[in-house]
Parts: C-alpha cells; sequence; structure tokens
C-alpha cells in the first residue's frame, strides 16, 4: 500500500535555527538538515515527502497578516499535489497562524499540521525529531480533516490550542477542549470534525482592524481611548474578568464601549482566566455588556478569536453579519 505523500512546508523557527552571536536565527536548508540529523530508519518512516522552504525565512515574533494568507495559498496551491501537509512554525506565534488557517480553510479533506520544537534540530536533546515524525504520522491519517498543532506527542485542534510555556517541551495545551490525538506506541486519533462535502477555502487580504483589549485594575482613560476611539478599528477582543465582567462603575469605559459600537465596531468579550468560558449576564456587571451589544466569546481562545475577527471583517460586507458568525461555531473553535 502506497503511503500518503506531505509536504513539508519550512517557515523558519526555531527547528531549523542555529546559533549565531545574536543568538538562534532562522537558517535555510532545512531538508538537508534533516538528512544531517535524522537516521535512516527515521528518514525511511517519514518518506515521502517534499519540503518547500519559504523565501524569506520567519522568526515566528515576526509575523504578519500576509504571512497567514501566504501558508494558506501555499496549500491551496498544493492541495491537489499531496495527502497532507505539515507546517514548521516558531512556537511563539504558532497558535495564532493556526487559527487562521483553520478559518481559511474551512472544508478541509486532508490534515493540515503545525509543529515546531524548542530546541533546534541541530542541537543534542532536541525535541524537533519526535514532533516531525508524530507531525508527519498524523497528517497521514485520512480522518484527520482539520488544522492542528503537534507538540510533545499531542494533537490539539489548531483554533483551540495555546503557548502556555516558554521553555517547557509541553509547550502547548487546549485549555477548553480535549486533544484530538496522542501519539504513543501507536498513532491515535479520538476527535475529528464532520466531514463537509465541499471545501470553501477563502484567502483575504487582511488589514490591521482588529485589536486587543485587556482589562486590568486602574487602566486609565488614555489606555482606554487608544483603542476604542480609533476609527481606524472595526473590531476588539476584549479581555474581561472571570465569566465575562468589565469594571462597569468604569464609566468611561462604559461609554467608549457603547460610542465605538455605534460607529459599528464589532466588540467580543472574552475571558482573562486561563480556561473556562464567558457567560455574559450571569453577574450584573457583565449584564450591561449585552445592553451595549457586546458579543460574548464563549470559550474562545484570544488566537482564536482575534484571527476569526480579522477573517470575518475581511470577509463579510455587513456589520451585522460579522457578528451574528462571531457568536456562531465556523470550524471547532467555539463549544456550543
Amino acid at each position: 500500500m502506497t503511503k500518503p505523500n506531505i509536504l513539508i512546508v519550512y517557515t523558519g523557527g526555531t527547528i531549523g535555527m542555529w546559533p549565531s552571536v545574536q543568538g538562534y536565527e532562522p537558517k535555510g536548508g532545512f531538508r538537508q538538515l534533516m538528512r544531517q540529523r535524522l537516521n535512516e530508519v527515521s528518514i525511511s518512516a517519514l518518506m515521502p515527502f517534499d519540503v518547500l522552504e519559504l523565501d524569506t525565512l520567519i522568526d515566528s515574533s515576526n509575523i504578519q497578516l500576509e504571512d497567514w494568507a501566504k501558508l494558506a495559498s501555499i496549500i491551496q496551491e498544493n492541495y491537489e499535489k499531496y495527502d497532507g501537509f505539515v507546517i514548521l512554525h516558531g512556537t511563539d506565534t504558532m497558535a495564532y497562524s493556526a487559527s487562521a488557517l483553520s478559518f481559511m480553510l474551512q472544508g478541509l479533506d486532508k490534515a493540515v499540521v503545525f509543529t515546531g520544537s524548542q530546541i533546534p534540530l541541530a542541537q543534542p536533546r532536541t525535541d524537533a525529531t519526535n514532533n516531525l515524525l508524530n507531525a508527519i504520522e498524523f497528517a497521514r491519517l485520512p480522518d484527520n480533516r482539520e488544522v492542528s498543532i503537534c507538540f510533545d506527542s499531542l494533537l490539539l485542534r489548531g483554533n483551540r490550542a495555546k503557548k502556555v510555556h516558554s521553555s517547557s517541551l509541553r509547550a502547548f495545551e487546549s485549555p477548553n477542549f480535549q486533544p484530538l490525538g496522542i501519539a504513543g506506541i501507536k498513532v491515535n486519533l479520538h476527535q475529528t470534525l464532520p466531514p463537509i462535502r465541499q471545501s470553501n477555502f477563502r484567502i483575504p487580504a487582511f488589514s490591521q482592524q482588529v485589536a486587543q483589549l485587556h482589562l486590568y485594575p486602574g487602566i486609565t482613560d488614555t489606555q482606554l481611548d487608544a483603542i476604542l476611539t480609533d476609527h481606524q478599528v472595526k473590531g476588539v477582543v476584549m479581555l474581561s474578568y472571570g465569566a465575562g465582567n468589565p469594571p462597569d462603575n468604569n464609566q468611561h469605559l462604559m461609554k467608549r464601549l457603547q460610542e465605538a459600537r455605534q460607529r459599528g465596531v464589532t466588540i467580543v468579550n472574552l475571558t482573562l482566566c486561563a480556561s473556562g468560558s464567558v457567560i455574559q449576564g450571569a453577574y450584573a456587571t457583565g449584564a450591561k455588556l449585552n445592553q451595549l451589544g457586546v458579543v460574548p466569546g464563549g470559550d474562545m481562545t484570544v488566537e482564536a478569536a482575534f484571527t476569526k475577527l480579522h477573517f470575518l471583517l475581511a470577509t463579510e460586507a455587513d456589520a451585522t453579519q460579522v457578528r451574528q458568525k462571531m457568536a456562531e461555531n465556523l470550524c471547532g473553535e467555539l463549544s456550543c
């Protein structure tokens, strides 16, 4: 039986970095690095595969909105040539990129698996080998039909994952959703998205219209105004306390939220907590946001809500549709 053919897309990130005077830096020639660092058994297990390397490698801290569209376009352009895709990406913004691609590539019938490493492949004790092998194995599973992140033996839904540790080899978790699969003695897939009859790829040109507003004790009027009075901002992901509670006695905040809503700005309310969901109206403070037309973000991650809002603002002409779809589960990012 012929093994599925995989395209590995190398974007940069720790996995392919080499030490320099300034610290670790991305370096080209990842296919050659693989052959230098992996044994013949590992290479044989990976085959068949091709490697596509970006012309300009990216430290993921420098990822830009247009890079999401570039990655999605690579998948679209090569979709009929390969049976699955593995994207090698820096860990710092991997959850943002995986979330963005999940919205642009809805209706996949193949896997798009992000992975990377905390220790470069060129270094001893690297975690890159297992992450790469596991990602390719997961990408070959025919029932895996979505964008995911494979890291430290776990397969996580891309738009549910977060980077939770700066140095641990288990750098990613999915706080509000169980892992899709786990790589143990066997590679097992536990959960999948329901099949969609027709793919719906939409790769828009994103613009810098979305901001994040983190509420905290003592936030000043000037700090609020920097976001909420900026007329170029069309969407705001707001992080409030607990189950979605703002400081409603902050009259300046409530006034600016109301004014922004009157201008047609879509405001999505998430929790500052590491896990859990917004239940807007469980407390009187949160109920005031309902009156203003703020969208409760449920249990979405910041990364998912931010990229989803970007996607909808770029693909929906009507602000009412943007608000309605922000509250809908489009591709597994939100619990019903």
